[in-house]
């Protein structure tokens, strides 16, 4: 019985969450362009935004394109240059960096979005409950640190690593064990996240795809609407 949990949930998991991710946004996109957004609440109180925004997005950055590369980099590409315990060692101190100013960040967000009246009456459920997703997700992950601790020789790091490996190459066979053979905390951590792969497209998290990379070089101001008054100062403007 635990063998077939295992294989369900570190296995066969893993590609129910993508798929549904995949899917779902193109469906979404394609459907319902328009809920394609972020669905700022700055109009509504822009107090704790800022900092709360700056220090989750930085942080989350951070952690989401560390993960990417630490896990789904073989270990041969890296050896030449750093060592196993050397690369857990530097993910440890970085992530747990980036983890903090992360979880400050959207613990800011969370108390605005739940404690001003005007915001929680405009907040949806899928709001609310992405936020907590993401705050528990967190937590987990600093939970790792000091187990991770324990195994300075990096051998989590790179069992780890190579089931995201299996997974992204479809080689199946053992994945499950890889995970199974872990603490607690990276379990749940890896399940967490999964279901929020799972819960992507549904959420406001798919503006994460669209990131408006544009507004890098446009200028620092927006005309809006522009008037001629010298040449007609009484007409009326069209309705």
């Amino acid at each position: 019985m635990s063998n077939y949990l295992n294989t369900l949930l570190f296995t066969v998991y893993p590609y129910v969450a993508l798929a549904i991710m995949i899917i779902g946004c193109i469906l979404r996109y394609d459907r319902e362009p328009y809920s394609w957004r972020s669905g700022s609440s700055q109009l509504l109180r822009r107090k704790q935004l800022v900092w709360g925004s700056v220090l989750f997005h930085v942080g989350i950055l951070f952690l989401f394109f560390g993960h990417f590369v630490g896990l789904l980099t073989p270990h041969f590409v890296y050896a030449p240059f750093i060592s196993a315990e050397a690369k857990q060692m530097l993910a440890i101190v970085a992530g747990s960096i980036a983890g903090i100013i992360c979880f400050i960040g959207l613990t800011m967000l969370i108390h605005r979005r739940f404690f001003d009246e005007r915001i929680r009456a405009t907040s949806t459920f899928a709001d609310n409950a992405i936020l907590i997703i993401l705050w528990m997700q967190l937590v987990l992950g600093l939970i790792t640190v000091p187990y991770s601790l324990q195994h300075a020789d990096g051998s989590v790091m790179l069992a780890l690593s190579e089931w995201a490996q299996r997974i992204l190459t479809l080689r199946i066979d053992g994945t499950a064990e890889l995970v199974a053979a872990q603490s607690w905390p990276y379990q749940l951590h890896i399940l967490l996240g999964l279901t929020i792969f799972l819960i992507f497209p549904f959420s406001r998290l798919v503006h994460m795809l669209s990131a408006p990379i544009r507004y890098l070089w446009r200028p620092g101001y927006q005309v809006v609407r522009e008037r001629n008054r010298r040449e007609n100062p009484n007409r009326i403007p069209a309705e």
